[in-house]
Parts: structure tokens; C-alpha cells; sequence
């Protein structure tokens, strides 16, 4: 894909807003002087000088940085290197448990044919042997979310065949396989609904009473095999998955500066895992890499308030790093102290997406102030030429449980997953050259300038809110279904970055 100045804009929820409504009257004297001066500290080469080497360190390490593995734990050593030696900000580590889970074997054949197969995260294991049973055609739509969309289909002890779709209940592989196992199948096998190449897929948690041992094939190995199933051919297939899952000790990173009100706390954050499949350039070096060029620029600069930075870990594992941190601090005066989040996933090729904080393109709206931080970036970026699209709130991020646990006005940057934005999202293709320099720069001084903005006078901007006192997440339920996946969230077709069930891709 070719790049104009600024990137590739999505002709969806395309804004053409009116500029300057919050920066002028909050653009001025001191906040402005500061804006400038974050501005000016960050640099193209800073930027992909960060992404080269984390880019190394997958290669040096399997091709990935994924949680549990040792490309994780150097990035994890990368960041804190970049961190060490601050006079004015403090950086530390937390330590969480999260499910980790290693695919030893998997096979799908159908007669002499062996098909490419993806295990998907905390799908149950058959026999070594595995199981040879006639292959059945599920329901399309939402009638494969439901047993009673099986009505009519004769699919009990046989391997279905079901296209991965969203669900009522925000998943898009869970509800598919729990619908089919309620009506009988003894296994299920997936095909994609994009001709993106399957790399990634995750059931948020185990479930041995919901879930029976699946695979997740390639929308055309599917629609192929479904062909035939149409046309009354009588199909048996093989299926064998042998997967291991373990809980494994990882890390977030934390920066914190020093000074600052420490009752009006400005957080920012970006994943800084990969999927297993690749070297996680765009998503999410790129936002780490913000994060790092932010934190250089801030060592010469005081601010009103406190800001603190944040490299989740084992976010592709379902958001797991954000929602321990968020689940430590609830109904705490730690968090009555966080003004406000904004997040950084994926800020290096796509659309100029911010985030839809004021709900009036989605439909779902942040707490009372994210209409703020959105009319922020908004300004900034349009007063810079450049065409903003709406990004959607999807739960499939570190804003999540922000939203739903804290209940805190969040915010942020998006560039989107859908092929035309990227089409090396979860991909091996995911690598240094999957970025674009110039829209990641643009990012990068939007998130300083918004930044610098708020850390001065986000005090007098955002309203304080208090955390949700219907929504506590004990630690021992990190990683399975607690009240993040009940939240509202909205579904957009042609994202692939969709609901908070753990990225159930």
C-alpha cells in the first residue's frame, strides 16, 4: 500500500470537524509553550530507532515478542533500559499471573488433504489420537451463535463446520463453538470471514464444559469445504489438537514522574507484546515507541500534574496486564486519583483514528470528559491538515476496563485493523517496514500535544469521576469473563481488533 502525507483514510465515519473549539481556549500561555517544547523533542529516527531494535529482538528471539516467551522479557529489558537513569521519573515493574498456552500438535484433514489449522487459546485438547467423524455444515450468521440456530441440522458426535461471525455477546469464535457444542458436535472447526491468513485467535478463558476442541482454518480452505457440504457430499474428516496451558509470572512497566499533582494523574499506555506470529511492529511497537519518545521529551520538561506511562503485558492474551492493574487499584484512593486514560495501539499505519469519546459517531460514549480528549486530538490533527476518522470502542484494547472497571474518561489513538489499514495485523509481515514513519510521527506529536495539554490543564478540563462500584474485578478472575465483557461495547464489521473475550479475533 502506497502512503500519501498522511496515511490511508478510511472513507468510513470520515470527520470533517469544525477546528479549534477546545485548543483555543485551552491552547494558550503555558500549556501551549509546553506543547511546543514535547513537540520539538520528538523525532522521526527516535521513533524508528525504537522500532529497528524491537524489531532485533523478535528476530533474535523465535520471531516474536510474545508474553511468556524470552522476545517478551527482552523487550520487557528494552524498556527499562530507555527508562533507567531518569532524575525526574521512577519506573518499576508488576508482576501478574496469566494463562499462557503452547499448541503442541495440530492436524485437520479431510481424505488425503491436510489443511492449515490454528489452535486456538485455551481450546481443550483431544486424544493423541484425535477423532474421525463426519464433517457438518453449521449455521451462518447469528444462528450459529445459538443452540436453536442449529434447529433442523443434524450435527451430533460430527465435526462442524462454522464461519467465525460476532455474536449477540461480542465474541466472534467463543459463542460460535459453545452454540455448536450445546447442539451436539464433538468437535469444531472455524473458517475466517476475511481472506486475511488465520494467525491468531483466542476463547478469552478455559471452558471444559462449553468448549470442545477446535480449530480455526482460512476463509478460502472453509467456503471450499462448505461448497461441498452444500452440494450434499458426504465428508469425513480428521482433527487432532494436543495444546498445553499453564499460568506463567509476567510484567508491566510503569514511569511515573516524580513531580506533579499527584491527585490528578494523567496515564497513557500501548501493549507491548506481540502475537506469536510475528515481530508485533505495528501492533504494538509502534505505540511502546510513543510512549518511549514521550518519555524522553518529558525529562526536560515540569508539568502541573503527574503523568504516568504504561507497557502492558500480555495484552493479545486478553487484555490481562491493564486488567490486573485496573483490578489492583479499584475502589482505591489510587484511583480516585487517575484523571483520565488514553491509549496507543496500533499508531503506525491506517486511518487517523481517535477515538469516538463523545459517542456521536458509534454510539457508545467514555465517561464525562472523553469528549474533551477526543475534541483535543480532533483539533490538533485538523489544524495540521490531516482527516480524522472516528475510532470505535470496541473493548478489544487497554481502554477497556478503564471504561468499565474505572470508570474513567479514556481517549486515545487507533489506526485500525481492518486489511485496508493493515494488512500484516497479526501477521509473520508484521515487521519494521510494516510501519509508516510519517503517520507515526504525526501520531506521536498529536499524543504530546494532547498530552502536554491535559498534564497542564487537565485539572480544569476533565471532571473527576469516581470508580464503579458495580464492577470489581478479584485477581483470581483475571483473564476469564467478569464484567469488561458485559459492557456495551460496539461492533464495527471489517475490524479485526474486536470485543474484550481476550481479542476472540
Amino acid at each position: 500500500m502506497k502512503y500519501s502525507l498522511f496515511g490511508a483514510v478510511s472513507t468510513a465515519a470520515l470527520l470533517c470537524y469544525p477546528p479549534h473549539t477546545v485548543a483555543q481556549k485551552h491552547g494558550g500561555g503555558k500549556a501551549k509553550s509546553l506543547s511546543q517544547g514535547l513537540q520539538a523533542s520528538i523525532t522521526t529516527r527516535g521513533l524508528m530507532k525504537n522500532l529497528e531494535r524491537l524489531d532485533e529482538i523478535a528476530t533474535a528471539n523465535g520471531g516474536n515478542r510474545a508474553f511468556g516467551l524470552p522476545g517478551y522479557d527482552a523487550s520487557v529489558d528494552y524498556v527499562l533500559d530507555k527508562l533507567s537513569g531518569s532524575r525526574s521519573y521512577k519506573s518499576w515493574t508488576q508482576d501478574f499471573p496469566a494463562l499462557y498456552n503452547d499448541v503442541v500438535s495440530i492436524t485437520f484433514r479431510v481424505g488425503d488433504e491436510d489443511y492449515y489449522v490454528f489452535g486456538p487459546t485455551y481450546s481443550p485438547s483431544t486424544s493423541e489420537e484425535g477423532v474421525t467423524a463426519p464433517l457438518a455444515l453449521g449455521p451462518s450468521g447469528t444462528a450459529a451463535c445459538s443452540a436453536d440456530g442449529y434447529e433442523g441440522l443434524e450435527v451430533t458426535d460430527k465435526i462442524v463446520l462454522v464461519q467465525r461471525g460476532t455474536c449477540p455477546d461480542g465474541t466472534t469464535l467463543a459463542g460460535r463453538i459453545r452454540a455448536a457444542v450445546a447442539a451436539g458436535a464433538s468437535n469444531v472447526i472455524l473458517y475466517n470471514n476475511v481472506p486475511t491468513l488465520v494467525t491468531g485467535g483466542t476463547l478469552s478463558a478455559p471452558d471444559p464444559v462449553g468448549y470442545r476442541p477446535s480449530g480455526f482454518i482460512n476463509q478460502d480452505d472453509g467456503e471450499a469445504l462448505a461448497a461441498r457440504l452444500e452440494a450434499g457430499e458426504e465428508i469425513e474428516a480428521y482433527f487432532q489438537h494436543t495444546q498445553i496451558v499453564e499460568t506463567r509470572i509476567t510484567q508491566n512497566v510503569f514511569a511515573e514522574s516524580k513531580g506533579g499533582d499527584e491527585n490528578n494523574v494523567i496515564m497513557l499506555g500501548a501493549h507491548l507484546d506481540s502475537v506469536k506470529a510475528g515481530a508485533g511492529i505495528n501492533d504494538d511497537g509502534s505505540g511502546s515507541t510513543l510512549l518511549l519518545e514521550i518519555f524522553a521529551g518529558l525529562q526536560r520538561l515540569k508539568f502541573r500534574n503527574k503523568i504516568r506511562l504504561a507497557w502492558w503485558g500480555a495484552e493479545e492474551n486478553g487484555l490481562v496486564g491493564s486488567r490486573f492493574y485496573t483490578s489492583q487499584i479499584n475502589n482505591t484512593a489510587e484511583a480516585d486519583k487517575l484523571l483520565l486514560y488514553l491509549n496507543f495501539d496500533m499508531v503506525s499505519r491506517g486511518y487517523f483514528g481517535v477515538f469516538d469519546g463523545d459517542g456521536s459517531t458509534h454510539g457508545l460514549a467514555g465517561a464525562a470528559g472523553s469528549d474533551v480528549i477526543e475534541r483535543l486530538f480532533v483539533d490538533h490533527l485538523t489544524s495540521k491538515g490531516v482527516n480524522v476518522t472516528a475510532a470505535v470502542f470496541t473493548g478489544g484494547s487497554d481502554y477497556a476496563s478503564f471504561m468499565s472497571t474505572l470508570n474513567k474518561p479514556v481517549g486515545g489513538l487507533h489506526t485500525g485493523t481492518g486489511v485496508a489499514q493493515d494488512p500484516c495485523y497479526h501477521q509473520a509481515c508484521d515487521t519494521y517496514n510494516n510501519s509508516n514513519p510519517t503517520t507515526l510521527t504525526i501520531n506521536a506529536k498529536a499524543a504530546a500535544h494532547v498530552l502536554a495539554t491535559l498534564a497542564t490543564d487537565g485539572q480544569d478540563l476533565i471532571p473527576k469521576t469516581s470508580g464503579n462500584a458495580t464492577a470489581t474485578v478479584q485477581t483470581r478472575d483475571i483473564g476469564t469473563m467478569d464484567e469488561a465483557e458485559l459492557f456495551p461495547w460496539t461492533v464495527i464489521e471489517g475490524e479485526r481488533h474486536l470485543g474484550s473475550c481476550g481479542h476472540d479475533i
